[in-house]
């Protein structure tokens, strides 16, 4: 028998979508002291993902878009982009959001790390990804 409460692990990272990329990766990295694991120029979107950590632990992802509109909607908007969290069966997890109502969408892979994930909302419409371990 299914569990039905979501197998919470704990907070996978946070994603930032920041209207100056150079004044945003300074201010994370040199002020907060976060250290970057990787960063990619994803050329077919004209952005880059700046993956960061603290003392060792992943906790960041940091965007840029040419455009960054103020939040209207989801998903592409300046400020927070999304809450993750990091589930040990993503299935399971689809299942249980769906018998309380909420819809996800289809699971994904990240092409980056192979883990299987997908997104849903909250009651005020933040995007919340459910990320595999």
């Amino acid at each position: 028998m299914m569990q039905t409460k979501i197998p919470l692990i704990g907070i996978h990272h946070i994603a930032i979508i920041c209207s100056n990329y150079a004044i945003s990766k300074q201010f994370y990295t040199e002020i907060l002291g976060f250290e970057i694991i990787r960063e990619v120029y994803r050329k077919e979107r004209d952005s880059y993902k700046l993956d960061l950590s603290f003392q060792g632990i992943y906790y960041l992802e940091l965007f840029s878009f040419s455009e960054t509109p103020a939040r209207l909607s989801r998903p592409e908007a300046c400020g927070l982009r999304h809450l993750a969290f990091e589930v040990s069966n993503l299935d399971e997890t689809v299942h249980i959001l769906g018998q309380k109502g909420l819809p996800c969408e289809e699971i994904r892979v990240d092409e980056f790390t192979e883990k299987r994930f997908t997104f849903t909302s909250d009651p005020d419409h933040l995007p919340i990804e459910f990320y595999e371990r």
